[in-house]
């Protein structure tokens, strides 16, 4: 497995959600924190497109206070409290004002495996440590106090960083939406055994209109 490389930067992000979301497989989120640095290599990321265009995503009516950090500039994190349990962390891209951002939603944890333990200590395996969103989240300790990181800044306690990209990439519907499920949005590493497990959208418990279950 490769380590974390130079940091990405902002034109590396400028392209459309589609094409930029599977171009960060094989990247690295790094979290540094007192208690130790642990890094997530990215094996599946999931592509919600801006305003208007995207019935699924949290930006599509617009700068709302809870999606404004969306419509910032590419590399920002954004970060949501999901369905009331747990926290998503997604990287906006494209340029500002386009409300586009991608789900971060599986990847391997090679550096800081224990801290990532104490932060999930329900994982049954190590390819289960950031297997899904929340999990992910979770395992680099990212939470609400990390909303709006510059993610390409090299101060920055979560940083997002080059690595070598997979040999084979998937794609296929997102998970665990009600809307614009057609899309082939979600995309990961052919393969990987952290890759989330599918589960298709479908009925849930009711909420505010503009806030599916993803960004």
């Amino acid at each position: 497995m490769s380590t974390p490389g130079r940091l990405l930067t902002p034109e590396e992000l400028l392209g459309p959600v589609d094409v930029v979301a599977p171009a960060l497989l094989g990247c690295w989120v790094v979290t540094d924190r007192p208690e130790g640095t642990v890094a997530v290599r990215l094996t599946e990321v999931e592509a919600y497109s801006g305003e208007g265009s995207d019935p699924a995503a949290h930006s599509h009516r617009g700068p709302t206070p809870r999606a404004a950090i969306m419509f910032g500039p590419p590399g920002r994190l954004y970060v949501y409290f999901s369905y009331g349990v747990h926290w998503c962390a997604n990287v906006v891209v494209g340029p500002e004002g386009t409300g586009s951002a991608v789900l971060l939603r599986a990847g391997e944890v090679a550096v800081g495996e224990d801290l990532a333990r104490a932060r999930r200590p329900a994982a049954k395996a190590t390819r289960d440590l950031a297997r899904g969103p929340a999990r992910l989240a979770a395992a680099l300790g990212i939470g609400p106090g990390d909303l709006g990181t510059d993610l390409l800044d090299p101060a920055a306690p979560v940083r997002l960083q080059a690595g070598d990209p997979p040999d084979g990439v998937s794609a296929g519907p997102r998970v665990g939406i009600t809307k614009a499920t057609e899309l082939p949005w979600r995309f990961w590493e052919t393969g990987a055994p952290s890759v989330s497990p599918f589960r298709p959208g479908g009925p849930r418990r009711r909420r505010p209109a503009g806030q599916d279950g993803a960004p």
